[in-house]
C-alpha cells in the first residue's frame, strides 16, 4: 500500500510540475512573437526625396517597426533568415534601384510599391523627366569609361575623343580630347545580352541620359565625329538640396579647353621640332695693306 502511494504522490508532482512548466511557457511563446513582430524591418528614404527621383543605394535604409508591414512596403527577413541568407538584404534593396518616385517621400517614411515606377515601364521617361527635359541614349563603347561604375541617378559628363588624319595635320594635332556636356543625369543603362561573334569586337552599352535640347544636338554631333566616353561626378548634396536633384540644369557648364596630343605627350613635341642650329666656321677676312698682309676673324 506505502508503494501506491508514493507511485501516485510522484504522478501527482509530476503532473503538477508539467503544468506549471505549460503555463509558463506560454506567455514566453507570445513575447516571441512580439519580438519577431517587433523586428521586421521595412524600406525607408534616408533623406527627403523629391518625385521624379532615381533611387540609390545612399537614399534608402532600414527602420524597424512594431506592427506588421503594409502589403505595399519593401521589407527584408530579420534574425536568424537573414543571419543565414544576408544576401537577402542586397535584393530587396535592389527591388527599388534605378526606380523613379511618383511622389515627395519625407526622410524617414516607407516607400512603397505603388509609388516607383521601374525601368522599361510605360510611363518611366514620363515620371523622371524634368519639366523641358528630353532622353537620349548614346552609344558607350566597353573599352572607354566602364558602364559598371554607373548607375541610374549618377551625374556625369560626356567627353568626346577624336583622331585626325592627313599629311597636312601635325603629328602634335593628330588627336584631341574634349569635354561636350557637363552634368547630366543618367535615367536608365541598358541590360542587353550581346553575344560577340568575334572577339576583338568592340561592342557597347547604351546610356540614357536627360538633357535639354541643345545639349541634345551637341550629343548627336559628337556622335558623329568621334568616340564618346561618360565621365562619373562627385556628389554635391548641398548644391542638390537646394536646386533640386532632378533639375537637368543644377550647374552651367564651365568651358573646359580642349587637350591635344602634345598635351599629353611632350615627346611628340621633341619629335616635330626642326633640329638645332649648328653654327659653321667662317673662313678669316685677309686684309692687305701695301706689303703685309693681315688675316681678322669673321664674326
Amino acid at each position: 500500500m506505502r508503494a501506491k502511494t508514493i507511485l501516485l504522490l510522484l504522478f501527482v508532482v509530476s503532473f503538477g510540475a508539467a503544468t506549471l512548466l505549460v503555463l509558463r511557457a506560454l506567455p514566453r511563446k507570445e513575447n516571441s512573437g512580439t519580438e519577431a513582430t517587433a523586428q521586421t524591418e521595412v524600406l525607408v528614404a534616408t533623406a527627403p526625396l523629391g518625385a521624379g527621383t532615381l533611387l540609390r543605394a545612399e537614399d534608402v535604409g532600414w527602420r524597424v517597426i512594431t506592427g506588421p508591414a503594409d502589403p505595399e512596403q519593401f521589407t527584408r527577413p530579420s534574425g536568424l533568415a537573414l543571419n543565414l541568407k544576408p544576401e537577402l538584404d542586397e535584393e530587396s534593396r535592389a527591388a527599388v534601384y534605378g526606380a523613379a518616385l511618383r511622389v515627395d517621400v519625407p526622410r524617414g517614411e516607407p516607400l512603397l510599391r505603388r509609388e516607383i515606377v521601374k525601368p522599361g515601364a510605360r510611363e518611366f521617361l514620363n515620371v523622371v523627366l524634368a519639366p523641358g527635359a528630353r532622353a537620349i541614349a548614346i552609344p558607350v563603347a566597353t573599352s572607354g569609361a566602364g558602364t559598371g561604375l554607373l548607375h541610374p541617378g549618377d551625374r556625369v559628363d560626356v567627353m568626346l575623343t577624336q583622331t585626325f588624319k592627313g599629311d597636312q595635320t601635325p603629328l602634335t594635332h593628330r588627336s584631341v580630347g574634349e569635354t561636350v556636356v557637363q552634368n547630366l543625369r543618367v535615367l536608365a543603362i541598358d541590360s542587353l545580352d550581346v553575344k560577340q561573334t568575334n572577339a576583338s569586337n568592340d561592342v557597347g552599352r547604351a546610356v540614357t541620359l536627360e538633357v535639354m535640347p541643345e545639349q541634345a544636338e551637341k550629343i548627336n554631333v559628337a556622335i558623329e565625329l568621334g568616340k564618346l566616353s561618360l565621365v562619373l561626378r562627385g556628389t554635391d548634396a548641398k548644391r542638390e538640396a537646394l536646386v533640386g536633384a532632378a533639375d537637368p540644369l543644377t550647374t552651367l557648364s564651365t568651358a573646359i579647353k580642349p587637350t591635344w596630343a602634345s598635351d599629353v605627350s611632350p615627346a611628340l613635341t621633341a619629335a616635330t621640332a626642326p633640329p638645332p642650329d649648328i653654327p659653321t666656321a667662317r673662313a678669316p677676312i685677309r686684309v692687305m695693306r701695301g706689303n703685309q698682309t693681315e688675316e681678322l676673324q669673321s664674326h
